[in-house]
């Protein structure tokens, strides 16, 4: 199946691209998400009359998210969570736990953007976890989880 891009998605292509991707990627993730649509000749020139108002849409994301970057750059929060005597937590602290923090500390962070390659943190202790802010802004934040008797 064959697709323009309506915007950048990480290790596909850029804007305005013509990529043949798998039918159900297409038709089940990038179509309904409004990433892509199909390429067909009427699409395609439909796409080049909004070429310039999706770019300017796209600028003003990336330039947002670089904004965010800055906020949160060299950020570091604290999140208690109850223990044993040796530090292993009862439970874990995830994505969800993260965002709440990041948000209530006045950068509105969500739950898709932290990525935690190693799965939620289960020790108590400094880690360093990443927030995916846009498909070329990442930002690594400090979290440090205090163990509560």
């Amino acid at each position: 199946m064959e697709v323009i891009l309506l915007q950048k998605v990480e290790n596909l292509g850029n804007l305005g691209d013509k990529v043949k991707v798998r039918p159900g990627y297409g038709r089940n993730f990038l179509i309904p998400q409004g990433k892509a649509k199909a390429a067909t000749a009427a699409n395609i020139a439909e796409f080049e009359k909004r070429r310039a108002e999706l770019e300017k849409q796209a600028a003003d994301t990336f330039t947002s998210a670089t904004g965010r970057k800055r906020e949160l750059e060299g950020k570091s929060i604290t999140i208690t969570a109850k223990a044993g005597n040796e530090g292993k937590l009862f439970g874990s602290v995830g994505t969800v736990d993260i965002a709440e923090v990041l948000t209530q500390g006045g950068t509105k962070v969500e739950r898709k953007e932290v990525r935690m390659p190693q799965g939620p943190i289960r020790v108590a202790g400094e880690h360093k976890v990443e927030i995916h802010l846009h498909t070329d802004v990442n930002v690594e934040i400090t979290v440090v989880v205090v163990a509560e008797e």
